[in-house]
C-alpha cells in the first residue's frame, strides 16, 4: 500500500467541463445528446438517447471520447455517472446538467476511476455534499474534491479488468431483460391495441388505487434509518426497483404523507429530470412526493397496469405544467383512460405476458446479486484485503 498515493478526482483530470445547452430531438439532426435521464438508469440504452443540433466548433468542444466520465450535477440523481466505452457511439455530446471529467490516462485508468465512482466511497461523499436539501445538487469543484488513495496504474488496470468481467455478465442480463420486455410490449400492443375488440373504457382513478408519495422531515432524525424502505424519484430510472434509496422508521411513516406501496406497484416519476420514467416494484417500499404509485388488483394485474402506463405515458405527460421544473400530478394519472380487461384478456396476460415478467424478475435479482458482488470487491481490492498482481 506504500505506493498508493492520496489524490482527488480533479487532480487526475486534464479537463473538467459543463455540458451543452440545447433541446433534445428524436429526429437524427446531429449527434447523440446524452442527458441525466439517460445515465440515471442501471444500464444506458443508446437507442433511447435523443439527438441535438450543434455547430461544428461546439461539437468538437462537447464531443465525448472513450474514457470520458460524465457526472450528474442536479436533482435526485446528483453524483450518478457514466464512463464512455470504446464500443459506445462515436458521435455523442453531453447536456448541460452533466459535468465531464477527462481523466489523464498517463496517471490514471479512466475505467478504474469509473468503477470507483460507482462505489460506496463515492456515494457517501456525494450524500455528504447534498445533505438533506430539497433540491440536491453539486458543482464541478465540489465533486472534483473527492479524495481517495490511487494505486499504481498497473494495479488500476488489473482491478478495472476484474470488475469489468462482472460488468459483462450484468450487461448480458440487462440485454436479456430489454429483449423480454420488448416481446411483452409487442404482444400487449398486438392484443390490446392493434387487434383489439371493442372494449369498455374507464378511468384509472375509478378502478385502481393511486398513491402520491411523501418525505418524512429530514430535520427529525427519529424519522430516518429505520427498517421501512423508501425511494426517491431517481430510483424510477431503474428497469425494476429491488432496493430502496433509504430507510425510514415507523414514526416517520406515521407522521408523514408517505405510504407503503406493495410489490407489483407501477411507479411513475411526475416531476423534474425523471418526469415520465416508469418502473415496477419488486419490493414493498414507500416513495417520495415526486412519485405516484398505481397499485394493481385482480381485475387489473400488475403486468397489464405496467404495460398500459408505458403505452399511455406520452399522453399522460401532455398534461405537464411548470417551466424550469415541469411536472404532472396524481389527478392526471387518475383521469387517464384504461381498457377494462375481460376474461380472455386476463387469460392472455396469465399465459403469455406473466411468464416474461417472471423471467425478468429472476434476471433482475441476479443482476442485483452480481452488482453487490462487484461493489463489495472494490473496497477489498482498494484496502489490500484482496491483492492483485501488477502487469
Amino acid at each position: 500500500m506504500s505506493e498508493w498515493e492520496k489524490t482527488t478526482l480533479a487532480d487526475l483530470c486534464s479537463d473538467i467541463s459543463y455540458g451543452y445547452t440545447e433541446s433534445a430531438k428524436q429526429e437524427k439532426i446531429g449527434p447523440k445528446f446524452l442527458r441525466i435521464t439517460d445515465i440515471a438508469s442501471e444500464r444506458l440504452e443508446w437507442s433511447n438517447v435523443p439527438y441535438c443540433s450543434i455547430s461544428e466548433s461546439d461539437f468538437e468542444k462537447y464531443k465525448l471520447l472513450p474514457g470520458d466520465i460524465v457526472i450528474a450535477r442536479t436533482g435526485a440523481t446528483t453524483g450518478v455517472n457514466y464512463t464512455i466505452k470504446e464500443s459506445d457511439p462515436k458521435e455523442v455530446v453531453f447536456a448541460s446538467y452533466l459535468i465531464r471529467y477527462k481523466i489523464n490516462p498517463k496517471i490514471a485508468s479512466p475505467y478504474f476511476i469509473g468503477q470507483l465512482l460507482r462505489s460506496s466511497y463515492w456515494s457517501d461523499y456525494v450524500d455528504a455534499i447534498v445533505g438533506g436539501s430539497a433540491q440536491p445538487g453539486a458543482n464541478a469543484k465540489q465533486l472534483g474534491l473527492f479524495e481517495f488513495l490511487l494505486p499504481p496504474i498497473d494495479i488500476q488496470k488489473t482491478i478495472a479488468s476484474i470488475l469489468s468481467c462482472l460488468d459483462d455478465k450484468i450487461d448480458l442480463l440487462h440485454r436479456q431483460n430489454a429483449t423480454l420486455e420488448k416481446i411483452a410490449e409487442t404482444l400487449f400492443r398486438q392484443w390490446f391495441i392493434e387487434e383489439a375488440k371493442e372494449r369498455e373504457k374507464t378511468k384509472i382513478g375509478l378502478v385502481l388505487e393511486t398513491v402520491l408519495g411523501g418525505t418524512p422531515s429530514t430535520k427529525k432524525p427519529e424519522y430516518w434509518d429505520g427498517t421501512i424502505p423508501w425511494i426517491n424519484s431517481g430510483e424510477v430510472n431503474n428497469f425494476r426497483i429491488l432496493k430502496p434509496t433509504k430507510f425510514i422508521t415507523e414514526l416517520g411513516l406515521a407522521e408523514s404523507n408517505t405510504k407503503l406501496l406493495p410489490i407489483g406497484t407501477t411507479v411513475l416519476a411526475i416531476t423534474g429530470a425523471t418526469l415520465g420514467q416508469i418502473s415496477l416494484l419488486e419490493i414493498s417500499t414507500c416513495a417520495n412526493q415526486s412519485v405516484v404509485g398505481i397499485i394493481p388488483n385482480e381485475t387489473y394485474p400488475k403486468e397489464y397496469v405496467f404495460l398500459w402506463i408505458k403505452y399511455m405515458i406520452d399522453e399522460i405527460i401532455l398534461n405537464e405544467t411548470g417551466g424550469a421544473q415541469p411536472h404532472i400530478n396524481k389527478n392526471d394519472v387518475n383521469e387517464t383512460e384504461i381498457l377494462v380487461p375481460c376474461n380472455d384478456d386476463l387469460e392472455f396476460i396469465e399465459s403469455k405476458i406473466k411468464p416474461l415478467f417472471k423471467k425478468i424478475s429472476i434476471n433482475s435479482f441476479q443482476i442485483n446479486t452480481l452488482i453487490e458482488l462487484r461493489d463489495s470487491l472494490l473496497p477489498k481490492l482498494m484496502s489490500g484485503e484482496i491483492t492483485v498482481n501488477q502487469g
